[in-house]
């Protein structure tokens, strides 16, 4: 499990920050070469895990829910450059993942958040409980949706705030399981009647022109992860998006406050950093994944990813990997594997 730090921020590599969805297979890229720091944490309570996350950096990531699993969540505080597949969300907004497709986000700087994450099974006998025991899941309404604009909503921030108060604030011995596996089934309840019950109007909306950006950037991406291992250049990323140079930056500085070069810089060191820190340093050499991740310049990359990441290459690569996972079949599996 994650260490507890009492919500204090304090440096964290990308694998702390990758691991607090713990079920998932979550890949970060940080959107800024300084420092990192966060408050995260996480707990098994019972078939459920809770998770917390502050941050007071930006980085883009994705994810994608096992077959068995759904995601619950609140982001309490975001700034305006926090989405989720390229819609704005900003403080106050609910969201629900489900298991078929890969989740992209950007999680802004000083944003904070409360996941929970349950069995599907659990959501799907609760909603028969609470709507219609023959009905699918309207997965569209619970996708995401505002919690200002009524009483359920309000009550289900306040549910979600019991989940940081009692990962950072409460001593946890003090809290019964029974009491605090209680509250997750009330919230759980509570998050499906104010999905349900929101209305258009309180639902995240994405423009055309902010869609049509998204579309550019995941194009962009896609190119960049398929040929990392070369020189990529701008007219390269501009025929695989299918548009102009200035379309391109504009697109990327929209979405993610950086230009296209600056962010495969980034994706670059974060993929390196991800290979290092999973890497047998007897099989595999520091410049060897460097080359896979196309950083040709040794010195510069060592430099750069010490100024990002707050240690050498040959630091992470000489820890030891962690154990490799598969996704568990219950909560408490993963938390003790």
């Amino acid at each position: 499990m994650i260490a507890k730090n009492a919500g204090a921020l304090l440096p964290q590599d990308l694998i702390s920050l990758n691991g607090v969805l713990k079920v998932c297979d979550m890949e970060t890229v940080v959107l800024g070469a300084h420092l990192k720091r966060a408050a995260i944490d996480s707990e098994v309570v019972g078939d459920s895990v809770l998770c917390h996350i502050e941050t007071d950096f930006s980085f883009r990531g994705r994810f994608a829910i096992p077959a068995d699993w759904c995601l619950l969540g609140c982001l309490h505080d975001a700034n305006n450059a926090t989405g989720c597949n390229g819609t704005p969300i900003s403080s106050g907004t609910a969201f629900t993942v489900f298991p078929g497709s890969v989740s992209e986000f950007v999680f802004g700087a000083d944003s904070r958040a409360s996941i929970m994450l349950v069995p599907l099974q659990r959501l799907r006998h609760k909603f028969a409980k609470l709507v219609h025991p023959d009905l699918d899941i309207p997965v569209r309404l619970l996708a995401m949706f505002d919690l200002t604009g009524s009483q359920l909503g309000t009550t289900l921030s306040a549910n979600f705030e019991k989940v940081h108060q009692h990962l950072f604030q409460e001593p946890r011995a003090d809290a019964p399981a029974s009491l605090i596996e209680k509250e997750l089934d009330i919230l759980l309840e509570n998050h499906l009647l104010a999905g349900l019950s929101a209305q258009a109007d309180d639902r995240p909306q994405c423009s055309r022109g902010r869609r049509a950006h998204y579309q550019i950037v995941q194009r962009a991406e896609y190119y960049m992860r398929e040929n990392m291992r070369r020189v990529i250049y701008l007219d390269e990323l501009c025929k695989a998006a299918g548009v102009s140079e200035r379309a391109l930056r504009y697109a990327f500085d929209d979405l993610l406050g950086l230009s296209p070069n600056r962010y495969l810089s980034m994706l670059r060191l974060c993929t390196a950093f991800r290979a290092l820190t999973v890497a047998d340093a007897s099989r595999r050499s520091v410049k060897s994944v460097a080359l896979s991740c196309g950083l040709w310049d040794l010195s510069r990359f060592a430099d750069h990813y010490r100024h990002t990441f707050g240690e050498l290459p040959r630091d992470t690569l000489m820890r030891a990997p962690p154990a490799e996972t598969t996704a568990p079949s219950t909560a408490r599996e993963i938390a003790y594997s």
